[in-house]
């Protein structure tokens, strides 16, 4: 017998998994000729458990804990091999080592909006975000379904089929919704279970289990987002259009502080305020009740021309009347130059180009 030999009958094997990352599933004990010695030690630590295969078939599991590999304690190895009798030299086997600890925060959402029905808004597309947590419950299932003659296996290998599945179960459920959008945030928790228990059945057989499903947000369209806040905007000032016409000038105002580049200030604010205007124009019209002429005991008010508006330092000032243009004439603030506007123009002009204020420049010179 060779030194060699002799050193190599007298150590005692240890196969161990000492982990390296984080998203590692399944390794397999890399061993020469997949020789391991009688009498050698298997050390499972918490959250991992050894599966033996012996030429493709799983003959034995082993749970935390430390192992003396003998003919005693693989019965099921023994009976494929053969040994009745026990065995003294190395024997050939594969061992795989599987983590049965939580896999957390892997991201799920959907690809494409989900079409649904709304009881109030009506058909309405929605996008679902969210994170589940996953565990290897059957060791047995996971290698023989998933894992195969894979040296190693991550949870990134099989994170893409999960979310599909996540996707596609959750998807089947917000269809089948009568939680109104509106509330649905306030059934994340519900919805996320209900989920987690329809995938039950098909993660089973591959020895998965999904323990956690989170819900972290169900959003709707930007543009119908934007069209509930505006309608939100209108509740909080008491469904006042005139106060709304208000709001929407002086949004205007500040979006064209923000671009001054973009075609003007003035002609953005014009804009605004145009829109502003016609909506407060005609929200008046439709809330005033027509005035019956066999009623009226007072003429209507005399009409007066619109005030003019004069764009001064990129901001609108007004409405002003003739004395008040005057005024400003005077004083320089007003010139052929200046971005004014009134109800019923599209757009900011010169002072120059509107005839009657045209007149109080002396013909815009």
């Amino acid at each position: 017998m060779s030194l060699r030999d002799f050193i190599k009958g007298e150590l005692i094997d240890i196969v161990e998994w000492l982990e390296s990352s984080t998203d590692a599933m399944v390794w397999r004990f890399d061993r020469p000729d997949n020789e391991i010695k009688n009498g050698a030690q298997l050390i499972v630590r918490p959250g991992q458990v050894a599966v033996f295969v012996d030429q493709g078939t799983v003959a034995d599991v082993f749970e935390p804990g430390r192992h003396v590999l003998s003919t005693q304690n693989l019965p099921l190895l023994s009976t494929l091999r053969g040994w009745k009798h026990g065995f003294d030299s190395p024997f050939k086997a594969e061992v795989v080592f599987v983590s049965t600890r939580q896999f957390v925060s892997n991201k799920w959402g959907t690809k494409q909006p989900v079409m649904t029905r709304d009881p109030e808004l009506g058909p309405v597309r929605l996008r679902v975000f969210g994170t589940y947590v996953v565990r290897v419950t059957d060791a047995e299932s996971f290698v023989r379904e998933l894992v195969g003659a894979n040296s190693s296996f991550t949870i990134g290998q099989i994170s893409d089929q999960l979310r599909d599945l996540v996707v596609s179960r959750f998807s089947e459920l917000l269809g089948e919704n009568t939680v109104p959008v509106l509330q649905l945030a306030a059934n994340y928790k519900d919805l996320g279970d209900q989920a987690a228990t329809r995938l039950v059945p098909e993660l089973e057989k591959f020895g998965v289990e999904l323990t956690k499903l989170v819900v972290e947000s169900i959003a709707l369209p930007d543009e119908v987002a934007a069209t509930l806040d505006q309608r939100t905007r209108i509740g909080l000032i008491g469904g006042d259009m005139n106060a709304y016409a208000q709001l929407l000038t002086a949004d205007a105002v500040r979006d064209a502080a923000r671009n001054q580049g973009a075609g003007g200030a003035g002609a953005a604010i014009g804009v605004g305020l145009g829109v502003a205007q016609q909506l407060a124009g005609a929200s008046a019209q439709g809330m005033r009740a027509p005035a019956s002429p066999s009623t009226a005991t007072s003429p209507p008010p005399f009409p007066m021309s619109a005030g003019l508006f004069i764009g001064v330092d990129g901001k609108p000032h007004g409405p002003l009347d003739a004395a008040a243009l005057a005024q400003r004439v005077r004083d320089g603030v007003l010139r052929a130059d200046t971005l004014v506007w009134r109800e019923g123009m599209s757009a900011w002009m010169p002072a120059a180009q509107v005839p009657d204020v045209a007149s109080l420049l002396g013909g815009g010179k």
